[in-house]
């Protein structure tokens, strides 16, 4: 199968994680993808692993932006020239130029819903959907009362993460990735996501004093970029927490920064499903998140992480306290998570069930190759 996989760039994030993951699947069971994206910094990884590239000039969120609308013809002759069967977006802006190409050029087309999008009106005039993969069940309600899109173009596929990735760390190794973060020894909370307000940074950095109060060891360690980068760092110093916070930047392979936590904390507005709660589980981390989305779907309180009213500062405070002050609920908490990601999260199940997706779709849409 000829697979494309488009997305408005490839910098590091929960969306070029995905696509990595899909990738590195669909090549090992012997199909072609293509990437069409504006290009980023993960691009090498994608050609390692034997994916061609398009480049188009479509890092932007705005779907009236005319660059989209110039690429269709590049688009549609790349289509032709490699007898692409499939198109999977990944973005509203890749939604659009996905549904375009199979409405002028015939192609079968796929999507997938990564969150929650605003129900803006040209989103309700436009859909663009075409059949769409919801990644947790809270998902696919969005999609059906928000939206309207019917349940039978929902497909439910869930995340799933290369578990290879994420071997047992030995204490000698967690001590040099601390050391490598400056760390002694301090009690961690981590957090791993763009820096945006959906995600809630200045939750959890608002949640610090009263950390620090219980617990004066506790030090915050945030990994992303975004926008709100300069209102956090605001932020840390009007409360006085440059000693007990720091940023660093997101890194391809997560295994290392969260093998220096001990707490990771999800204190998100809005959240899919939660990604980088399934890698830190699948470390064995101790989980504190909010009580939102596909979340639940992946935490059982108080067995396998905490789950804490979304934007109550104290809750998650109260949590995460609890979490670094406890030894051994910290560690039965980690070792749950651990193995409920070993028994449930591969990736190998989400590779299977969207190439079922691409068969289904494929066989409804009934284009001989001629016809593109």
């Amino acid at each position: 199968m000829n697979v494309m996989l488009m997305t408005s760039h490839l910098n590091m994030g929960g969306i070029t994680r995905y696509m990595l993951t899909l990738t590195q699947g669909l090549r090992a069971r012997a199909h072609e993808v293509h990437v069409v994206s504006s290009g980023g910094a993960m691009l090498p990884l994608f050609e390692q692993m034997g994916a061609e590239h398009l480049q188009l000039p479509i890092k932007t969120k705005s779907e009236l932006n005319p660059n989209l609308y110039l690429s269709l013809r590049p688009l549609a002759e790349y289509v032709r020239q490699h007898e692409i069967e499939i198109i999977h977006a990944q973005t509203r802006v890749t939604q659009v130029m996905g549904s375009l190409m199979k409405r002028k050029n015939k192609i079968p087309y796929v999507s997938t819903c990564h969150g929650y999008f605003k129900t803006r009106l040209f989103r309700q005039l436009w859909p663009c959907w075409g059949d769409v993969i919801a990644i947790s069940p809270a998902v696919a309600t969005h999609l059906h009362q928000d939206f309207k899109v019917p349940a039978y173009k929902i497909h439910l596929v869930s995340h799933g993460i290369d578990l290879a990735d994420f071997a047992q760390i030995t204490p000698e190794e967690r001590m040099a990735n601390r050391r490598q973060l400056g760390l002694t020894d301090e009690l961690t909370i981590g957090m791993i996501a763009r820096l945006s307000d959906v995600k809630g940074q200045d939750i959890l950095i608002a949640a610090m004093p009263q950390i620090i109060w219980e617990v004066p060891r506790a030090k915050l360690l945030l990994f992303g970029e975004g926008k709100m980068k300069e209102q956090l760092l605001e932020l840390v110093k009007r409360l006085r927490l440059q000693d007990y916070v720091e940023f660093f930047p997101i890194v391809a392979k997560t295994r290392a920064s969260l093998s220096a936590i001990d707490c990771f904390a999800v204190p998100s507005r809005q959240e899919g499903l939660g990604l980088s709660v399934m890698e830190a589980q699948a470390c064995g981390v101790a989980v504190v998140a909010s009580d939102v989305g596909g979340i639940p779907s992946l935490i059982e309180n108080r067995q396998t992480g905490i789950l804490v009213k979304p934007k109550d500062v104290k809750a998650l405070a109260s949590a995460i306290i609890t979490v670094l002050k406890d030894d051994e609920f910290r560690y039965s908490l980690g070792v749950s998570a651990r193995r409920k990601a070993f028994s449930q999260y591969s990736s190998n199940q989400m590779i299977d069930k969207t190439i079922d997706v691409y068969k289904k779709v494929l066989t409804n849409e009934k284009y001989p190759r001629s016809q593109r």
